[in-house]
Formats: C-alpha cells, structure tokens, sequence
C-alpha cells in the first residue's frame, strides 16, 4: 500500500486530538501488574505496541511473540524474570536483531536464568523460573544503551528483596525516559534515587494503588510542529499535552521555538502552536539528541525542507532502532536533492532538498512515515510506501492529517 499526500491549503488551521503517550502506557502497565494494590489506567494508548503488552501481560502462553515491540520485549524481560514466571520471548526478524544483552547480563547478576535460543546477546531468550530467583544488589550497566533496559530493572528494582544499587558506566544516554520511569514509579509510591550522577538507588518497597490518565504523546506532537514550520502559516491545536510533563520529548517545544520559530501556548486542554516568523537561522544549528533521540527524523527533515544548516548529534542508538535511523534519513533525503553526511552518530544537512516530488521509503518504522509526510507542505507530489507502519505508535495519523486539511490518497 502506498499513500500520496497535498495540501488543501498551505496556511493550517485546525485541531488534532493526540494519541497517548505510548511511553507512559508501557510503563504504567508494568508497574500495574507489580503492584499488589489495585491500579485504574485511563486513556491507555492505542498504539499496536501498547496493545502487544497488554496482551502480553495477560496471556498464560509459554511463548510471546513482542512482533517489532522493543519497548515490550525488554520491559517483559525484566517483569516475568521478576516475578519468577518461565517464559519465551521473541519477535519479528528485524526485533530478533536488536541486542539485548545488557539487559540480560543485568538480570543473570541479580540472581535470574536466561537462556539465548539462538544467537548469544541477542532474542529469542527463554527465562527459565519456577518461582522468582532475582533477589536484588548492586550491579553496572552501560549508560549509552537504551533507556529501555534500565528502565526495565527499575521498575522491578523494588519488588526485589534487596532493592538495586545501578551504577550506570560512561556517558548516560536517554536520561528524560529514565527520569520518566522514576515519576511515574513515584506517582504510585516508590521512591527512587540517584544517589551520584551515574548512581541509583531503590530500595525494597511496595507499589501503591490508585488511578492514573495517560498524557498525550510529546513524540507525536513533533510531527505536527514540523506541519506547521513548513507551512507559509499556521495555527493548530493539540489536545492533551501537559505544561508538567513527565516526558522529556517535551523538549521539542523549546526547540522549534528556537529555530524554527513556532511558539507554544499551553492551554487547560493541551497547546496550540504558531509559526510566527519565517526568518530561519543563516549559521549553521547544532543539535544533541542523546537526550531526545525519537526527535531526530522529525528535525532532520524539517531542516532539510526548509533549508536550515543543521548537524545531529548524539544519535549512536539510531543505528538499533526499528531501522538504522541513520542511514534511512541520509538515503531518502538524498533522493530528494539535499547534501547530507553522516558518521556513527551524527547527521548533517548541509543543503536543503531540491525535488519538486519523492516516494519515501519508511524501512518498517514509523517514524520515517511520520518525520516525511509533513513535506506535502513543500512538495508537489508526495507518495509514502507502507503507510500502515504508522500503527505501531500512533494508527489515526493519516486520519488525523485529513483533520488539518491534507489529501490522503490511499493505493
């Protein structure tokens, strides 16, 4: 399936009810399963995968298929080691490739049994338990991996006898999702530390019950802010999102402000963001997305579309995503006209695209549909294969992009 994208005007006007935040949703999950009090969810996300945890979670099969869920699949890891549960876990070809052995390693120190079923550091992994054996203590972990893997022994970290003393080694990467871990593990009760900069602690304790509404998607805002910069004006509404977050995407607010020159005005029911100048910067902008790395597509390409001199950096976990990120973004701007590099972890666009029309590719990811289609903006002829990938964070995109005034032809 392919879709091809115009505009009906290019001045936006319009309001767009956000997908939840599918960070939040997986995290809460877990911690609602660890607690023994009673925990309501409301405004669970819709994202295919949410919907794979929960299934997951509520499944008494021997063998989990995560499909291309990374976020459940470390997650899982952790909880059913913690709760002493025997499980296999596996996914799609490409989740099969993306490492997992840090978490492991982790895991095998505080006391579990994992086994590889095929390749060593790598899923399908069989826990092998009859009753939990994970007792707690103190353990290192690489900091420049993925969030995912310490967020996965924090939020088991206080059903454990012990408690966890993790001590993250080198340079932390992803710092805003694992503070987000620990609010949303505070907002039910449990407390947690960073004793040192690179030190932290949870102690024995139990989670507490409650009720909890699911914010809207920061991640998901992006794309829309990116709409909007690459439009001659425009005003839009979007729904949910919170002054006080609990995500570190947040940070894209500050951002476009920055650079490309959209404002924000929080409102009772979520921001309306503005693009009130077109004067962009003229010296080249740099970027660190260490803290902010689902950020990436959607400014490398904004950039490119609007002519800004921009190099990322901090994008070394890019390379284990859905796709290499890296080498996607360069390839399929490069089709389109504009002058990109790339090293190991960083992208430059050094000129802006030059096509009047392109057919982009999204590799299995969803977020170079997403990044990409605000480009019908500047270009003539716009065409997306695969649309459908857009299910695995946010499924009403295209519907939602129909709301702001954009053709959406499906073939």
């Amino acid at each position: 399936m392919i879709v091809s994208l115009s505009p009906n005007s290019h001045t936006l006007q319009g309001q767009i009810p956000l997908p939840t935040s599918k960070s939040e949703s997986n995290r809460a999950l877990i911690i609602q399963h660890l607690a023994s009090d009673s925990i309501t969810l409301h405004n669970l996300a819709e994202a295919r995968d949410t919907q794979t945890m929960r299934r997951l979670l509520e499944s008494e099969g021997h063998v989990l298929d995560v499909l291309d869920a990374g976020t459940a699949m470390r997650f899982l890891t952790a909880y059913f080691t913690a709760v002493g549960r025997d499980q296999i876990l596996t996914g799609t070809p490409r989740m099969c490739k993306r490492p997992i052995g840090p978490l492991i390693d982790a895991l095998r120190e505080l006391g579990g049994e994992i086994e590889y079923w095929k390749q060593e550091g790598f899923p399908p992994v069989h826990i092998i338990s009859k009753g939990s054996k994970l007792k707690g203590g103190e353990i290192q972990m690489p900091g420049n991996i993925s969030s995912q893997f310490i967020s996965a022994i924090l939020m088991v970290a206080p059903t454990l006898p012990e408690g966890v003393r993790l001590e993250l080694t080198g340079k932390v990467s992803s710092r805003p999702y694992i503070d987000m871990t620990r609010r949303l593990m505070e907002r039910f009760g449990v407390e947690t530390t960073w004793e040192t900069p690179h030190q932290l602690f949870v102690a024995p304790q139990a989670y507490r019950g409650g009720e909890y509404t699911i914010e809207a998607d920061w991640s998901a805002a992006s794309y829309w802010y990116s709409l909007v910069g690459m439009s001659e004006s425009g005003k839009l509404k979007l729904g949910g999102l919170r002054e006080h977050s609990f995500q570190g995407d947040q940070r894209i607010a500050s951002l476009m402000d920055q650079y490309f020159g959209i404002s924000t005005t929080y409102l009772p029911e979520g921001i309306e963001i503005h693009k009130y100048k077109q004067e962009l910067p003229t010296t080249p902008v740099e970027i660190d997305c260490t803290e902010i790395p689902d950020m990436a597509q959607t400014f490398a390409v904004l950039a490119a579309a609007t002519g800004v001199t921009l190099t990322l950096t901090g994008l070394h976990t890019l390379r284990i995503k859905e796709t290499d990120r890296i080498e996607a973004l360069e390839t399929e701007l490069t089709k389109l006209g504009a002058n990109v590099s790339a090293t190991e972890d960083t992208l430059s666009i050094h000129t802006g695209i030059t096509s009047t029309s392109g057919v982009i590719h999204t590799y299995d990811d969803h977020r170079m549909a997403m990044a990409f289609a605000p480009l019908t903006m500047k270009l003539a002829d716009l065409t997306i294969k695969d649309p459908e990938v857009v299910n695995k964070s946010y499924p009403s995109f295209w519907k939602h992009l129909e709301m702001a005034g954009i053709k959406v032809n499906e073939f």
